[in-house]
């Protein structure tokens, strides 16, 4: 069976930092590209990054440059995004994807797997 089970999520005050983790079983994580997405309360999709099969290619949306991080470790089977100086905006749930060719977009139907979320709660 295919999983994707994201992990690291929870409550963190504005500027603090979390790690999240996205581990994979069922298929083997080094050859399909990754991607985050987010979802807001109340709100539609929102693309954040992704990375190339071997992690060389990265990229980010705008509001993201520069405070997250995302990489993999395919040895492992595990994708992480790192969040730091965190917003309330940057409250949502976060899902990790699996692709077949790189993609920046937000739509479902773009990825061939997807997780189950994690929350993410930025408040004081």
């Amino acid at each position: 069976e295919v999983q994707l089970v994201e992990s690291g999520g929870g409550l963190v005050q504005p500027g603090g930092s979390l790690r999240l983790s996205c581990a994979a079983s069922g298929f083997t994580l080094s050859s399909y590209p990754m991607s985050w997405v987010r979802q807001a309360p109340g709100k539609g999709l929102e693309w954040v990054s992704s990375i190339g099969t071997g992690g060389e290619y990265t990229s980010y949306a705008d509001s993201m440059k520069g405070r997250f991080t995302i990489s993999r470790d395919n040895a492992k089977n595990t994708l992480y995004l790192q969040l730091n100086s965190l917003k309330t905006e940057d409250t949502a749930m976060y899902y990790c994807a699996a692709s077949e060719y790189i993609v920046v977009t937000a739509t479902r139907v773009d990825y061939k797997y997807w997780g189950q979320g994690t929350q993410v709660t930025v408040s004081s």
